[in-house]
């Protein structure tokens, strides 16, 4: 994750303990864990939460009642590798005074970094990587005794139904992770060495687990991986995206099923079929397209082969019902040249996308990119950031004061935090944590239902409205 739309999560559920016959450390200690990331990350953070509740340990809701601390980290960008770093020597001090028992590190960052982190965090008592999680059991069995626990390899594993999941979301909504890794070699990205090549689950898992997620209440399922439209590329048979959309729609109680992190070679004509014509499917579709320049996207190895981002986002617009897009696009990227920029700016103000994050190029250590020359001045950067940005609020701005006077369907999520006098809640076609919100400021309804709300007043990113 990374630019102007990152969201750091800290997630957490209490959970009364639990008898089992698996004795832990001494006894079972409380545990709060800080999950830190992306949604991907999140639901990594759901599993271990599951594995912790299942044999016994009280999960608690703040690291003051807790005995031990869980950092799942993310370590994408240098960004979230600092925003990784403060947190772990935020937890860290709380232990050195005693606050805390032990303290435990997981996730990208670890698996990122690896050995060298035991001789740079020394407090740590124990480390996991992304392909080892399912082991957190383990170093709590060690706990704060001897050298610290590390368990790091290759990424291969792979949750499913199976293994216990403490929902950390509102119960009107969940993420459904339908496939792990990647095997893009965007020259930019460190996912794949993180995460491990592409790694799908089958159809019966992930139907399996989205029945018991709309049992507890769930009305939307986010589907999410490194590339949903990647999903059952790696399975034996013909699966695909499509052939889950198709049996997912058919979950009684499920209302709103949305896809995100779908790249622009995915797209096809079938699946758009189905979100025009599947009430059920958001018409939402998140494309990360990065840029529209042909010589950035051939270095950036995404290089577009049957359609340009342009001619996918007129197939896109062309269909009966109003889809919205959202993409994410970097600036600064080694070779961009003012006369690029442009393109590229000139991309985002004729696509008028309904929602965009944007982000400067980060020279990754390990990815081809940061060895590449021409570099963009980091003043030139921002500005150009900057740039898109007043762009995109513009349109953002423009195209929800066409929503006036429309009465749309808004899933209520309950008092808004700024005021408690106005509710808040999303359309179909804002996406949890990343878009924008509808307020409501008249009338009544139910957390977790879906209502009409009629559009009185629309703001940059948000709209407020009314229950008729």
């Amino acid at each position: 994750m990374g630019g102007v739309e990152v969201s750091f999560f800290t997630s957490h559920m209490p959970a009364s303990s639990q008898s089992s016959s698996l004795e832990i450390m001494e006894s079972k200690k409380k545990i709060f864990l800080i999950s830190l990331g992306c949604a991907k990350n999140l639901v990594d953070s759901e599993n271990v939460l599951g594995l912790l509740k299942t044999n016994g340990f009280p999960l608690v809701s703040s690291v003051q009642e807790a005995d031990v601390a869980i950092v799942n980290t993310c370590g994408f960008i240098q960004s979230a590798v600092e925003e990784s770093i403060d947190t772990i020597l935020e937890v860290a001090e709380k232990k050195r005074r005693g606050e805390l028992e032990a303290l435990f590190v997981m996730g990208c960052f670890v698996q990122r970094y690896g050995y060298k982190l035991l001789k740079e965090i020394p407090e740590v008592d124990g480390w996991l990587g992304t392909g080892q999680i399912h082991k957190i059991l383990d170093i709590l069995e060690r706990g704060a005794k001897g050298p610290p626990s590390f368990l790091i390899s290759r990424p291969t594993y792979l949750a499913d139904h199976s293994v216990p999941r403490v929902l950390t979301t509102p119960f009107y909504t969940a993420y459904l992770k339908i496939a792990e890794g990647c095997s893009h070699r965007c020259s930019y990205c460190t996912i794949p060495r993180l995460r491990g090549p592409l790694r799908s689950r089958s159809l019966a898992s992930l139907l399996i687990e989205a029945e018991n997620m709309v049992g507890l209440g769930a009305r939307e399922i986010n589907l999410i991986a490194q590339d949903t439209t990647m999903y059952g590329r790696d399975l034996k048979g013909d699966v695909c995206l499509e052939d889950l959309l198709e049996k997912l729609i058919h979950i009684q109680g499920l209302r709103w099923i949305r896809m995100l992190y779908g790249h622009p070679q995915g797209i096809s004509d079938r699946l758009l079929e189905l979100v025009d014509g599947e009430e059920r499917i958001c018409p939402y579709l998140d494309i990360p397209f990065q840029h529209i320049n042909e010589k950035i996207l051939k270095a950036m190895g995404r290089r577009f082969n049957r359609e340009t981002p342009w001619q996918l986002v007129e197939r896109i617009r062309s269909k009966a019902r109003q889809i919205s897009l959202r993409t994410t696009v970097m600036v600064g990227f080694p070779g961009e040249t003012d006369k690029i920029f442009d393109e590229l700016y000139g991309f985002v103000k004729a696509a008028e996308f309904e929602h965009l994050g944007a982000f400067i190029f980060s020279p990754e250590q390990g990815t081809p990119a940061a060895r590449f020359e021409d570099l963009v001045e980091e003043r030139v950067a921002k500005e150009r950031l900057e740039a898109i940005m007043r762009l995109q609020a513009e349109i953002s701005r423009r195209k929800n004061q066409r929503m006036v006077g429309h009465r749309v369907s808004v899933l209520v999520e309950g008092v808004s935090p700024e005021t408690d006098l106005l509710l808040k809640g999303r359309t179909a076609t804002m996406a949890p944590d990343v878009d924008g919100q509808v307020l409501i400021n008249k009338g009544e309804a139910v957390i977790g239902e879906i209502t009409p709300v009629l559009i009185r007043e629309a703001y940059t990113y948000d709209l407020v409205g009314e229950i008729t």
